[in-house]
């Protein structure tokens, strides 16, 4: 099984705020995305690539993975934004509006010739109309080690603005499109992160998104504001019945008189090699967590 990281919750940090910068490394998120697209200003672009690049070189935010919003590759901001970035070498960079698998090509091959560290990821927000039409090609770039991409995350707000769909309880508008780029990312070996939520004072709201995106098999969920990140942590990760459960069928397909089966009777229940290999994820996620 390959590493498995944490992304439980993804927390946006607007590049322009040195103060939100240097309050990041003290919040719990596993990962933070220092944005410098939608939160900073035109007049700000600048300022904010040079402070959210300074903050990724210093360091001292522990285990927490960093992640470098880019403007867009058709704004006259990317290519700085990208080569500062790489200079920088946080641990990934969202592009944002990835809507055809070509735009990867292009920033796999801008990022080699800056000679970009081989650790460093693409990540691609899906957040258009067309990226969900194309949500499995886009995908398929990760088959070529070249396009670096790791991580779809998908941009909610954009599409309902792109779509004209509702926020509704339950997002029924949007079910369609969360699942396929669900399915494409999941076929080609990519996480998925789940989009924002928006009301910030409604918590029983945030708790339910949080437990469907989890449901529906999001690897964690992004965020607005800090005060959502205890919540993202308790719902994406095993709770302890479900570490438990997990524990047990891993057991008990290592007794030997289980050696070679392929399904067993595990508490009245019948469990299948495939079950065996999910648990071994909870565990190593539950262990992943705990550091």
């Amino acid at each position: 099984m390959t590493t498995i990281r944490p992304r439980r919750s993804v927390l946006y940090m607007p590049g322009s705020n040195a103060r939100a910068l240097e309050k990041a490394r003290e919040i719990a998120a596993d990962v933070l995305i220092l944005d410098l697209e939608d939160a900073v200003a035109p007049e700000a672009k600048a300022a904010a690539r040079e402070q959210v690049c300074a903050a990724v070189k210093a360091g001292g935010y522990g285990r927490r993975e960093l992640v470098i919003r880019t403007n867009g590759v058709d704004t006259a901001w990317f290519g700085d934004d990208l080569g500062a970035a790489v200079e920088a070498k946080p641990d990934a960079i969202l592009i944002p509006k990835v809507s055809a698998p070509e735009t990867l090509d292009q920033i796999g091959a801008q990022l080699d010739s800056l000679k970009a560290q081989p650790t460093l990821r693409v990540w691609a927000m899906i957040e258009t109309p067309l990226a969900i039409l194309q949500a499995e090609a886009i995908a398929r770039a990760a088959r070529n080690p070249h396009s670096r991409l790791s991580c779809f995350v998908m941009g909610t707000n954009d599409l309902a603005k792109e779509t004209r769909a509702r926020f509704v309880p339950g997002r029924a508008p949007m079910l369609p499109w969360l699942t396929s780029a669900i399915l494409a990312a999941r076929a080609h070996g990519l996480d998925i992160l789940d989009g924002v939520y928006n009301d910030l004072k409604n918590e029983e709201g945030f708790l339910a998104e949080c437990e469907q995106g989890r449901d529906l098999g999001f690897d964690g969920k992004t965020l607005i504001h800090p005060a959502q990140v205890a919540t993202a942590n308790a719902v994406f990760a095993p709770d302890e019945a479900e570490l438990a459960q997990a524990q047990a069928i891993i057991a008990a397909f290592a007794l030997p008189e289980n050696q070679g089966r392929g399904a067993i009777q595990l508490g009245g229940r019948m469990v299948e090699l495939l079950h065996a290999e999910m648990a071994k994820r909870v565990v190593a996620l539950s262990e992943a967590i705990a550091g």
